[in-house]
């Protein structure tokens, strides 16, 4: 019986299903790796297809088995669509050879031209590398990239420490001018912040090039080649270089749930046909996105994707990657609407089978490539085995986005005051996962940003952000707002998961919403950039909260929070709303009254010894009163013989509290978090 099945046993009549899944997932590898060939050795497509020097000729090669006939255009031949017809070859690919170096060269422009059905197109090679935009014509063509020109790689035997903090970030808006940022500025100057922050690992957005700057990167054109707005393949290959040389490891925001359904710029109907990679009608057309959705029963489709996910790894030394929109891969309908309130929704004939073969696959390629690299899902449906290695009976994910969290804290900001909240289901809610799969917990990512919607400071503040988050100012809105802010982000990092994720400017409460340059707006950049002078100013409180967070980060590493799966619950008291458990050697103390204050509140803990204060949500050091004094407090008895701990709880603050040692079992967990200076 797979493991999937002894974690969640109510699972046990869908046991078929799951030897169904497996079974086809066995039968596709002895497929596709006849002889005892590796993943590894499969997914080379990229090394075949597309321009290459082979020392003496250049070879361009395309797989299009729908097509009648195909040209090779450019700069070299003066953009005449059939002086250069490329040769049928077999299983519908085609190939033409290039004397002599100087018959092409880095920068050339070149398009392929293809004949089917009666009529002639113009495409983008499928295994571009680079893709420019015209800005005068608007056009999108294809450069020819140098493969002879080796970047200097430093990064041997990189290996970051876990456990994984996530910064989520976008190239392009992560600069403060108005302008798209570049991975040259991002290398140089959001590089520093992030490692300054205590994170240790970027997941990078909008890599993949995408004709719709406002797509955020996810109606990808062309697989194979980075975005060209941001700059150069070099400059993308120096960025990740240069995390590695800082401790930080890269992974990519990965689409490859869809496809944009543009014909010029994309893959749809390369070679003049709705199938080459797609499903036909209505299953190839995502009605709600508005893009091409991919057949992943398709050999040559897996070919495609496979070496894609090798091609990044190899090429720009990615670390791993983030699959988006998982859910819509999963089932026939994308997920769109549905409610999964019980597990047969996941083995209907609305499961996707091929697509779940696919993601085994890319699992277990992604592991042979890099055996530390990591996986996370963007799946919101819960499906069993996600994050659950192959042999397991799982997908093979490490990790899965914990996205109901930043649902459950808008649901309560939008409906309730704080007054109102039952401090019990959102403690259940927090620990909802599923047994022995790993979650990424975060409160807030791009999806919380965007137009139409609010930053969790900027719905807690609101327009007094423009004018009270002065440290000389006092107002009751900003200080609720800070308060919650902290004690919210504080309490999703210790409950609800086994890593943690962050939006770039999030950490210090970033103000307004993301809106990319587009003709509503009158192509502004004004809100898809990042105010870091509100960081750096230090007169103003985004500062505090971006310590506050600092210091949460490195309890991960320095306590090493992660450790223990799932926290356990020491404390609740519903009519006082406070809240105390335990993760590793801390205790988090939650005190959610918005007025009351406890002075002291005589907590029940499981044993005596001394409990040392690490840190407090109101230290002033963090835009709080500093009520709380950092101090060791010795348990006592009370009449009844139980041990109580006295802690002063002021309204609306989080203390964490490190257990004394006599109850950690493991010496090297009392490594300490340096304490900061409680002054402004």
């Amino acid at each position: 019986m797979y493991r999937v099945l002894e974690l969640n046993p109510q699972l046990k009549p869908y046991a078929s299903d799951i030897d169904y899944r497996m079974k086809r997932y066995n039968e596709t590898r002895a497929r596709l790796l006849p002889d005892g060939k590796t993943l590894k050795e499969f997914a080379n497509a990229h090394h075949y297809y597309g321009i290459h020097w082979n020392g003496s000729q250049w070879v361009y090669r395309e797989w299009a088995p729908g097509a009648d006939r195909l040209y090779f255009m450019g700069d070299f031949n003066g953009w005449n669509k059939t002086s250069h017809p490329m040769t049928r070859l077999e299983a519908g690919n085609w190939e033409i050879v290039l004397d002599g170096w100087e018959s092409l060269w880095a920068g050339c422009k070149v398009k392929t031209v293809v004949e089917a059905n009666g009529e002639q197109t113009e495409h983008i090679p499928l295994y571009a590398r680079r893709v420019v935009q015209d800005p005068k014509t608007i056009v999108w063509t294809a450069e020819v990239v140098d493969e002879g020109e080796n970047f200097p790689w430093t990064d041997q035997n990189f290996r970051v420490r876990k456990p994984i903090v996530i910064y989520e970030a976008h190239i392009g808006m992560a600069s403060e001018d108005g302008h798209v940022g570049t991975y040259r500025e991002f290398a140089d100057n959001i590089l520093p912040r992030i490692k300054e922050a205590g994170y240790n690992t970027i997941q990078l957005m909008a890599i993949m090039e995408h004709p719709y700057y406002g797509s955020f990167g996810y109606q990808v054109s062309n697989f194979f080649a980075a975005s060209s707005r941001f700059g150069t393949p070099r400059e993308l290959k120096r960025l990740v270089n240069k995390a590695h040389r800082m401790g930080l490891q890269v992974i990519m925001d990965l689409v490859h749930s869809h496809a944009v359904k543009n014909t010029a710029e994309g893959i749809n109907r390369f070679d003049g046909t709705d199938t080459q990679f797609f499903h036909a009608g209505d299953r190839g057309y995502h009605k709600a996105w508005d893009t091409k959705c991919f057949n992943y029963g398709k050999d040559e489709v897996l070919h495609f994707l496979l070496s894609n996910l090798k091609f990044w790894m190899d090429e720009y030394h990615f670390d791993g990657f983030r699959f988006d929109g998982v859910t819509s891969m999963l089932y026939l309908d994308h997920g769109l609407g549905v409610s999964f309130d019980n597990d047969k929704k996941y083995f209907s004939l609305n499961t996707d089978v091929e697509a779940i073969t696919y993601l085994q696959l890319a699992n277990a390629l992604i592991r042979e490539i890099n055996p530390n690299a990591i996986t996370i899902a963007e799946d919101m449906s819960g499906m069993p085995g996600m994050a659950l290695p192959i042999e397991d009976g799982g997908i093979g994910f490490d990790y899965r986005l914990a996205m109901g969290l930043p649902d459950l804290w808008v649901r309560l900001l939008k409906e309730q005051t704080d007054e109102q909240w039952d401090i019990g289901k959102i403690w259940g809610e927090l620990c909802l996962r599923r047994s022995g799969e790993k979650t990424v917990a975060y409160v807030e990512c791009h999806d919380q940003a965007l137009v139409g919607d609010k930053t969790l400071m900027f719905r807690l503040a609101d327009a007094r952000m423009y004018t009270d988050m002065d440290k000389n100012i006092r107002n009751p809105d900003i200080d609720r707002a800070m308060s919650l802010h902290k004690l919210i982000r504080l309490m999703t990092f210790a409950a609800g998961g086994d890593a943690y994720l962050n939006f770039m400017g999030n950490e210090f409460g970033h103000p307004e919403w993301i809106d990319f340059p587009r003709e509503g707006n009158n192509w502004s950049v004004l809100y898809c950039r990042r105010q870091w002078n509100l960081l750096d100013n230090a007169d103003l409180k985004y500062r505090m909260l971006a310590d506050f967070d600092q210091d949460i980060v490195a309890l991960a590493f320095n306590d090493l929070v992660f450790e223990q799966t799932m926290p356990d619950l020491i404390y609740l008291d519903p009519g006082a709303k406070v809240i105390a458990f335990r993760r590793s050697q801390l205790m988090f103390v939650f005190n959610f009254n918005p007025t009351q204050n406890y002075e002291p509140y005589y907590l029940p803990v499981p044993g005596g010894g001394l409990y040392e204060i690490v840190m407090a949500s109101d230290d002033l050091f963090y835009g709080g009163d500093g009520r709380v004094v950092h101090k060791r407090h010795m348990v006592r008895r009370d009449a009844e013989n139980k041990h109580k701990l006295a802690l002063m709880l002021p309204a609306r603050t989080a203390i964490v509290v490190r257990v004394p040692k006599t109850q950690v079992a493991d010496p090297v967990l009392m490594r300490r978090l340096p304490r900061r200076r409680l002054v402004y």
